[in-house]
């Protein structure tokens, strides 16, 4: 998978792209993820990269030339499955969104800021917009290196154990069950002993019930949605 990302701010991703799941994935020649700093686009000399909005009002609008000459260089080079814009009033990331997507080849993901970008790049170049919550953020770095660990957790071969994907929550419609390790015991506080019976069958139905009861109590609405 190679995802390109359009932004201002390219080091925001120094971090999380550095370390964990994400940097293996790249050691692995899995994922391949390239910054693109959109000021590289613009003709103005100051760099400048927005305008103000027309009609007036509080804030700054992205320019619509510079995302659209980067967006160009990118597709002249190879096409893309989506050019996707993280924005607040996207589509609302899930589980089964990155699935979707992880299954994908090539990947542009632009991040807006200031006010947000120009109406005209969403209605002709974007192909997908991206949601991470009900909330608005300084820019999209941050929804993008969410969105982008989502995906490239998912492609075989990244995660030690290809089995522990397929078990997260949201993957089958419930939260995942509760989870222990060693000591059996600590401060009084002590491992169900069902998972200690070695009963997989047992083991296996105790999982789905927890599953389900914690579903019920936190996400309801969940439930609500498969029937």
């Amino acid at each position: 998978m190679r995802i390109d990302i359009i932004t201002i701010f390219p080091e925001m991703f120094d971090g999380p792209f550095s370390e964990s799941i994400i940097k293996r994935a790249q050691e692995k020649n899995l994922a391949e993820i390239h910054l693109h700093q959109l000021r590289d686009y613009t003709t103005d000399k100051h760099r400048k990269v927005d305008d103000y909005a027309f009609s007036g009002g509080a804030g700054m609008v992205m320019m619509i030339e510079p995302v659209a000459r980067c967006i160009d260089a990118l597709k002249a080079e190879r096409d893309y499955d989506e050019i996707i814009y993280m924005s607040p009033d996207g589509e609302l990331l899930d589980q089964k969104m990155a699935n979707m997507l992880s299954l994908q080849g090539n990947i542009i993901i632009l991040c807006g800021h200031y006010k947000g970008i120009d109406e005209r790049i969403r209605e002709h170049l974007i192909t997908k917009e991206i949601s991470i919550g009900n909330y608005v953020l300084s820019g999209g770095e941050l929804a993008a290196a969410v969105l982008v660990d989502s995906m490239v957790r998912l492609i075989p071969g990244v995660l030690g154990d290809e089995t522990s994907a397929l078990s997260d929550s949201f993957q089958d419609g419930l939260l995942s069950p509760p989870v222990y390790t060693r000591p059996r015991e600590f401060r009084g506080w002590k491992v169900p002993e069902i998972l200690l019976s070695g009963d997989e069958k047992l083991i296996a139905e105790w999982k789905y019930e927890q599953s389900l009861k914690r579903t019920k109590e936190r996400r309801p609405g969940m439930l609500d949605e498969e029937s």
